[in-house]
């Protein structure tokens, strides 16, 4: 969500922050807007819509030329996506320019207060009071950076805040709470952004802020402060990956290229975690063993897609190390009041590290006294440097909104987890654990199979283009998954789409069921769970006696299935508490194919963005 780029440096700031913008249009935006500093003054552009728009704008009136500048796309929050709402925002003066990312809680109180002082605020944003208390504390102090320390100690909410002065031409300011922020650090210049997809073409050096804290970027270096004016520590690092990883590579959307990236994603999320001994090895879980030992409930916290792999872990979860497990979403997790001790173990998952309903859960979970373990993709990011432990996947950048491979690498962290929980508290030995880690090491290229594949999915979806409904149905394990397809579909093809646990079918789903309607039944394996197997076969007889049109996802094998599927979908055989690993694609290639039949915007689909930093 709302992409934010800073420059200062040699270069053209208009190219480098246009190009920035260019990087982070995946996280979901619906304006954009540049500001330059030059020759003693301040020059902005802005529009409603794509990046495209504001090029086109700066086509027609070029900005000049100059080393300072800051760029934004926002996704609107307080007021419509205008071009009046658009950012940066200015004082009335034009000297200041401000863009912002989160929700300012207080803004309706401090604009009533500038309107009484005679400020003249222009745009419905809660944005554009920071400018104008910006201009204020600079004309007292004279100085960018203080001035923003001033006006933090009176903001209130979650907030990235970036701002330049024109009386102070060589400097960008920012500061954040509870909101991404990364600063680089290359050759006589200095980057700012949200994303350090945003610079990686300049500099791979990084520095991580922190919370509560106010960055001063000039060309010689960067100062980092808290809110009340100390030096605060920060945390250098080199950013590994190449500016590569987030290009299409051939394929037409990143959705693609990131489903096809899925086998590699899970082999490289459970690389090295076997030691030589045999045992599984977490070096980022620093919470001691004698403690885990201690958990007598967990609790998983997730939104969206991680809330279906927490839904997962679930059960796997409670299968290794026969601790009661709870999976909840995060947004309604502290308002509930959640029965939480120091012997609880709380699991936050979440690509990003950003979600701010994750964060919060997060917190909350932490001033009860629980002990917190995150499940992240995002090196360095908000919620792994809040908890006692992270385990990280290694999906590498995930640009496409619809997730597809965080996914199944929360999967894989999720089954680490509980395996290692099994180890320490010895409800698994470690043959056992041995044994999945084998099977685990094999979805790759189980997946890489079902990939192979997919192109009766593909010709299937296209089929099913004009429909309006479809319906998801799984049992166990199977659930999740489906509720996970309809996900998919609601994303990106703009759907109605209902997962069901088939069980429910006959308390008022079935209901929905008339001729032509597309039922997807995810089928668990008649192995493992032969009684589970048997009901949902019963379960695709009774929609498909009401006229549905019946999808069946079933492994290799299971000749049982046939007569009732209208489309069979197969996928390879693989113990009930992984199946989720294999049976989740075919429905990411069917919702991203059918969006793109419908027309749709597969990489940003609308009203929705990457990270979701504002509850």
């Amino acid at each position: 969500m709302c992409g934010i780029v800073g420059y200062v440096g040699g270069q053209s700031a208009l190219d480098v922050v246009i190009a920035g913008l260019r990087r982070l249009e995946y996280r979901g935006y619906d304006s954009a807007g540049v500001a330059v500093l030059a020759d003693g003054g301040l020059a902005t552009a802005k529009k409603a819509g794509k990046l495209l728009n504001l090029t086109k704008l700066l086509d027609e009136r070029p900005l000049p030329t100059g080393g300072t500048g800051i760029g934004h796309t926002r996704w609107a929050t307080h007021g419509g996506p205008t071009d009046g709402n658009a950012h940066p925002h200015l004082d009335n003066a034009g000297r200041v320019a401000v863009v912002h990312n989160g929700i300012i809680e207080n803004f309706a109180a401090l604009r009533a207060e500038l309107a009484e002082r005679g400020h003249r605020l222009e745009s419905e944003t809660d944005t554009e009071v920071v400018s104008h208390l910006l201009a204020e504390n600079f004309s007292s102090c004279g100085d960018l950076a203080e001035a923003m320390r001033l006006v933090c100690r009176r903001l209130e909410g979650a907030f990235t805040l970036v701002a330049v002065h024109a009386d102070q031409p060589d400097t960008v300011v920012g500061a954040r709470r509870n909101s991404p922020l990364v600063v680089g650090v290359g050759e006589g210049e200095t980057f700012l952004a949200s994303d350090v997809a945003a610079f990686i073409e300049h500099t791979r050096e990084a520095i991580e802020l922190g919370q509560d804290q106010v960055v001063e970027l000039t060309r010689d270096g960067v100062t980092v402060t808290d809110f009340d004016g100390a030096p605060a520590e920060t945390r250098a690092y080199h950013v590994d990956w190449d500016a590569s990883a987030a290009e299409k590579g051939g394929y037409d959307y990143f959705m693609l290229k990131e489903i096809a990236e899925q086998p590699k994603a899970v082999s490289d999320t459970l690389l090295g975690r076997i030691d030589a001994a045999g045992q599984l090895h977490l070096d980022e879980i620093r919470i001691p063993a004698g403690e885990l030992r201690e958990v007598d409930k967990i609790v998983i916290v997730a939104c969206g897609t991680a809330y279906h792999a927490g839904m997962i872990a679930k059960y796997a979860i409670e299968h290794w190390t026969r601790i009661p497990c709870e999976t909840e979403l995060a947004s309604e997790f502290r308002y509930r009041d959640p029965i939480l001790d120091s012997r609880t173990l709380v699991v936050a998952i979440s690509q990003s590290g950003e979600t701010m309903d994750t964060l919060m859960a997060l917190r909350h979970a932490r001033e009860q006294g629980a002990r917190v373990l995150a499940i992240c993709n995002t090196n360095g990011s908000t919620i792994p440097r809040e908890s006692d432990a992270v385990l990280y996947t290694h999906a590498g950048p995930e640009v496409a909104v619809a997730s597809t491979k965080a996914f199944l690498t929360q999967l894989v962290a999720c089954y680490l987890v509980a395996l290692y929980l099994g180890q320490v508290r010895g409800t698994k030995w470690g043959d056992e654990i041995q044994s999945v880690i084998g099977q685990l090491a094999r979805i790759g290229d189980d997946v890489d199979a079902v990939l192979e594949t997919m192109e009766p999915v593909r010709e299937l979806a296209r089929g099913l283009a004009d429909r309006d409904t479809v319906l998801f149905l799984g049992r166990h394990v199977g659930y999740p998954v489906a509720l996970e397809g309809a996900l998919k579909l609601k994303e990106l093809a703009y759907m109605h789409a209902e997962g069901f646990a088939a069980g429910e079918l006959k308390h008022g789903p079935i209901a929905l069921i008339e001729d032509g309607v597309p039922v997807v039944v995810v089928v668990p394996s008649p192995r493992g769970r032969s009684v589970l197997h048997d009901k949902i076969v019963s379960n695709i007889q009774e929609v498909r006696a009401r006229g549905a049109l019946t999808i069946v996802i079933a492994e290799q094998g299971d000749e049982s299935v046939v007569p009732y599927a209208d489309h069979l979908i197969r996928v390879p055989a693989t113990p009930t508490l992984l199946q989720p690993m294999v049976a989740t694609v075919p429905l990411q290639v069917f919702a991203c194919e059918l969006a793109t039949a419908r027309g749709n915007e597969v990489d940003q689909p609308r009203n929705l963005a990457k990270s979701v930093t504002v509850e």
